[in-house]
């Protein structure tokens, strides 16, 4: 009893001693830009994408951060209007990212109730698009070289990787809701160096030459326009099938910091920085 009285007693001073690292929560929302989204940014066709991570504090102002998200991308032709509502394309991807951050906050929260804040850094990420069928049957698209990727009669056009770097950047604000916690809400672009998150980038290949390479479903699924009521027939090769800029895609929502106990800190200690000595107990 004697031990356990004690032990509570050495409660509250662990709970005041913090450490620079804390536990990080996302979830919020994930969309893309690109040939079947030509918005830059809007809610419409986005999904819920959660994440997790870690947040290490260097100073008042600077920080690092290491996090692991998950998306979900999407797009229809239908949604679009003219020429490429008749195209009539759609994808979807799952999305599996891991980057590493630097951020800097413009107030210090350990004297501010807000801060803005800004990031940037590097991600590798995986994605892999399928489409569905008129019978909404999936099927992965980039086996289908849908515009001639890896195919001799096309040898600019190379067979895009599912695993790839980008860019991440943004901006947030963030509220210390106490001690312990923090709360904030931001928005991250992903700057990408491929066209094809969606399978679709330049143009039409020859329909014979992709229907003897591939196969008829490679064929059928590269212009779907004619499943359309009046719908067309498949274009002369090299008619447009997409814009040339590369693709982005972007994360916008809430995030919540947790702080975590330093796990080295005896209560016979001080911390070095006048940040976390606050609440700790004075050496004996």
């Amino acid at each position: 009893m004697r031990k356990l009285i004690v032990l509570l007693l050495f409660v509250p001073l662990f709970a005041v001693a913090q450490s620079p690292l804390q536990l990080t929560v996302f979830a919020g929302a994930s969309n893309y830009q690109g040939d079947l989204q030509p918005k830059r940014f809007t809610l419409a066709q986005s999904n819920l994408a959660v994440g997790l991570g870690l947040r290490y504090e260097l100073n008042s102002n600077f920080a690092l951060r290491g996090e692991l998200r998950y998306g979900h991308l999407e797009a229809n032709d239908k949604n679009n209007t003219g020429d490429l509502q008749r195209r009539n394309l759609n994808f979807d991807t799952k999305l599996y990212e891991a980057s590493g951050l630097l951020e800097y906050s413009f107030n210090d929260l350990s004297e501010k109730a807000f801060t803005p804040y800004v990031f940037a850094g590097l991600a590798v990420y995986h994605f892999n698009p399928y489409t569905l069928d008129s019978n909404g049957v999936s099927h992965w698209l980039r086996p289908l070289n849908t515009e001639g990727q890896g195919l001799a009669q096309y040898p600019n056009r190379k067979v895009y990787k599912l695993n790839q770097f980008a860019v991440p950047f943004g901006f947030g604000v963030r509220i210390r809701a106490n001690e312990l916690v923090n709360v904030g809400f931001e928005v991250g672009a992903r700057k990408l160096f491929t066209d094809y998150i969606d399978d679709v980038s330049t143009t039409y290949v020859d329909q014979q030459t992709l229907l003897n390479a591939r196969g008829p479903l490679a064929a059928d699924l590269a212009y779907r326009g004619d499943e359309l009521k009046n719908g067309g027939t498949y274009p002369v090769g090299g008619t447009v099938r997409g814009g040339p800029h590369k693709d982005w895609y972007y994360f916008a929502g809430v995030t919540i910091s947790f702080r975590l106990f330093d796990l080295n800190w005896s209560p016979f200690e001080r911390k070095s920085s006048a940040k976390y000595k606050a609440g700790c107990p004075k050496p004996l």
